[in-house]
C-alpha cells in the first residue's frame, strides 16, 4: 500500500471506539470515511462532524472504505471481519478475535487468502511499559508462575455495559485473552491444559453467564498460570490489579498506586512502577542484589496507547508487513480463554491440541 490516506469506517462507538476514531482522526495516515452504530450516540467534539450509519453491512456497501475498525459486541467480530475482508478491506478488530476458536481461525483464514492485513486489539503490545514487563520476565527465565487479575467494581453506565457484554462473553474471556497473551509471550512453550471456575453474583445478568471466574493454565515447561476476572457492584476492590511473574531466579511485579479505582479505564494499562526481584543469596543467606523499582512516570494514557496501536495497523499496511504470528498468538490466547470458559461450564479440565 502507498502512502496514500487510509479510508477508515469504524464500527462501534463505546468506550474503545471512540477512542479508536480519535485516533485515526488525528492520524494524518487515516481519513475516517464513516462511523458506524446502531444507534446515535454523544461523541467529543472531534469526531461530531461524521455521519453515523447504523447498518454495518449498509455503510460497507455505500462507503467502499479501504479498512475497517471493528469495535462492537464480540458475537459480531468474526461476521463483521469476513464482510469486510472479502470485500478487500484490512481489518483492525477489538478483542476477542471471535467467542469461538472455529470462527477466530475463518477470519485470519480469509484475511490470508484475501491478502489483507487482520490486526487484533491487543493493546497491551503496544504498551512501553509492559514491553519492559515482559523482557525483564524472559530475563530471568523460567520455568514460571504467572499470576494475574482486572477486577471492576462496577456500577452505572459501566455496570450496564458489562451486563451486555455478558450476553455473549465472559469476564475471564473478554479480558482475560489480554494476559493469557503476556504470558504466552514470556513463556518459551505451548499451553497445554486449562482448568476454569466461576459463579454467578447477580440475578440482574439475564443470558444466565457468571460474573466472577478463575482460569488456571499449565504449560509443557511445567510453568503454571491463573487469571481471575469480575464484574459488578459486589466485587472487591481489595487487590483488584495483581500483575506478577515468578521464576527460580526471581519475579518481576507491577505495583499500583494504592488510590487507584477499578472502573478507571486508564488503570488497567497502567503500571506505575515494576519491581524486579532477584533470588540470588549470598554466604550469609542474605539477598545479593536490593530489589529495582523501574518508574514509569510519563508512560502513554489510555488514548495514546489507542493511538499507538492504530499507528501499528497503519505500518501494517503501508509496509506489508507479515501478521502471521501476530494472528496465530490471537487464536491461541483465545483458545486458553474459551477452554477456561469451557471448563466452568463442564467442571472438567480442558487438555488443549
Amino acid at each position: 500500500m502507498t502512502d496514500h490516506r487510509v479510508r477508515i469506517m469504524v464500527a462501534g462507538l463505546g468506550n474503545m471506539g471512540r477512542s479508536h476514531a480519535l485516533a485515526y482522526h488525528h492520524n494524518a495516515g487515516f481519513e475516517i470515511a464513516g462511523l458506524v452504530n446502531r444507534s446515535a450516540v454523544p461523541l467529543p467534539d472531534d469526531l461530531a462532524g461524521y455521519r453515523i450509519h447504523p447498518s454495518f453491512e449498509g455503510a460497507l456497501d455505500e462507503l467502499a472504505p479501504d479498512a475497517v475498525s471493528i469495535n462492537t459486541y464480540s458475537d459480531s467480530h468474526a461476521g463483521f471481519a469476513i464482510k469486510a475482508l472479502e470485500r478487500g478491506c484490512h481489518v483492525f478488530v477489538e478483542k476477542p478475535l471471535a467467542t469461538t476458536v472455529e470462527d477466530a481461525r475463518k477470519v485470519v483464514d480469509c484475511a490470508k487468502a484475501n491478502g489483507r492485513k487482520l490486526v487484533v486489539g491487543y493493546i497491551l503490545r503496544h504498551h512501553p511499559s509492559w514491553v519492559h514487563l515482559i523482557k525483564a520476565a524472559r530475563d530471568l527465565g523460567g520455568p514460571y508462575v504467572f499470576r494475574m487479575n482486572l477486577n471492576q467494581q462496577s456500577s452505572g453506565a459501566t455496570w450496564r455495559t458489562h451486563k451486555q457484554l455478558m450476553q455473549s462473553t465472559s469476564p475471564i474471556v473478554d479480558c482475560g485473552v489480554h494476559y493469557v497473551d503476556v504470558m504466552c509471550q514470556i513463556v518459551d512453550s505451548k499451553p497445554v491444559e486449562v482448568r476454569g471456575m466461576g459463579a454467578r453474583l447477580s440475578d440482574e445478568i439475564d443470558s444466565g453467564m457468571y460474573n466472577y471466574g478463575h482460569l488456571q493454565v499449565l504449560f509443557d515447561d511445567g510453568s503454571i498460570g491463573w487469571y481471575e476476572a469480575g464484574w459488578g457492584p459486589m466485587i472487591s476492590e481489595t487487590a483488584f490489579f495483581v500483575k506478577d511473574v515468578m521464576s527460580p531466579n526471581g519475579s518481576v511485579s507491577i505495583v499500583m498506586d494504592e488510590h487507584a479505582k477499578s472502573d478507571d479505564i486508564d488503570t488497567h494499562t497502567k503500571t506505575q512502577r515494576i519491581k524486579i526481584h532477584r533470588s540470588e543469596t549470598g554466604e550469609d543467606g542474605d539477598f545479593v542484589h536490593a530489589d529495582e523499582l523501574v518508574s514509569m512516570e510519563g508512560e502513554p494514557d489510555h488514548q495514546k496507547l489507542c493511538d499507538l496501536e492504530q499507528a501499528f495497523f497503519l505500518k501494517a499496511m503501508r509496509e506489508d508487513l507479515d501478521l502471521s504470528r501476530h494472528m496465530e498468538d490471537a487464536i491461541q490466547s483465545l483458545n486458553v480463554c474459551l477452554a477456561a470458559d469451557e471448563s466452568v461450564r463442564t467442571g472438567q479440565p480442558v487438555r488443549l491440541v
